[in-house]
């Protein structure tokens, strides 16, 4: 197994680190771990993220409950041997696609596509060349005498979230939806406090005057 295939394997398991805002790692948002694993039988050896041993007694693998074994890292067979040292760091994947537990998203609107906002492409028949998708069994169906409704907005959005394995589809969204809160949140207080700044240079030019 080459060192490739071992940091690609470590980088999708889930740790628990806080947030930081160091340039590289520290002790707040990074932990050295270690891993020796040997088969010594004819049978099959499973390394797992239980077989993690790491630093900080408080930053442990994220284990359901005792009798999970944890996220497999690889499989030894007899006279394999598998031994590692390395740096975990808290990251985001902004920076690198290893720190996403997701895999896949999407997301779709309009499955009738009444606002017209798609302009279907196609060679001999729309319908089946362009299939509906199963959101379409969540609203009406288009009726081809009504007429156009300019002033139609979307009302629904319908997401799919695919992930690795290390946190649940629905832990994702959740803490999305939070984080995407407290940024919103923190923008509202700045354009506030920038709007008090800017009334106060207004009146003491004001009072200038």
């Amino acid at each position: 197994m080459t060192d490739n295939f071992n940091s690609n394997r470590g980088a999708g398991l889930p740790a628990e680190l806080e947030d930081c805002t160091c340039a590289q790692n520290c002790q707040y948002c990074s932990v050295e771990i270690s891993l020796h694993a040997k088969c010594t039988d004819g049978g099959t050896l499973s390394v797992t993220s239980r077989d993690l041993v790491s630093s900080n007694p408080d930053v442990v693998p994220v284990l359901e409950d005792s009798e999970d074994r944890g996220i497999l890292i690889a499989k030894l067979r007899k006279g394999q041997e598998l031994k590692l040292q390395c740096v975990v760091k808290k990251g985001i994947a902004k920076e690198h696609a290893k720190w996403s537990p997701v895999s896949v998203v999407e997301f779709e609107y309009d499955p009738y596509n009444k606002l017209r906002h798609t302009d279907y492409w196609f060679e001999k028949d729309k319908d089946a060349e362009w299939p509906l998708s199963k959101n379409a069994q969540e609203e009406e169906p288009i009726d081809p005498n009504q007429k156009y409704d300019f002033n139609g907005a979307i009302k629904h959005i319908y997401m799919g979230v695919e992930t690795k394995g290390s946190l649940p589809p629905e832990s994702v969204v959740s803490i999305a939806t939070k984080l995407i809160q407290e940024k919103l949140g923190a923008l509202q207080i700045s354009i506030e406090e920038e709007s008090k700044l800017l009334d106060g240079d207004n009146n003491v030019a004001a009072n200038w005057y």
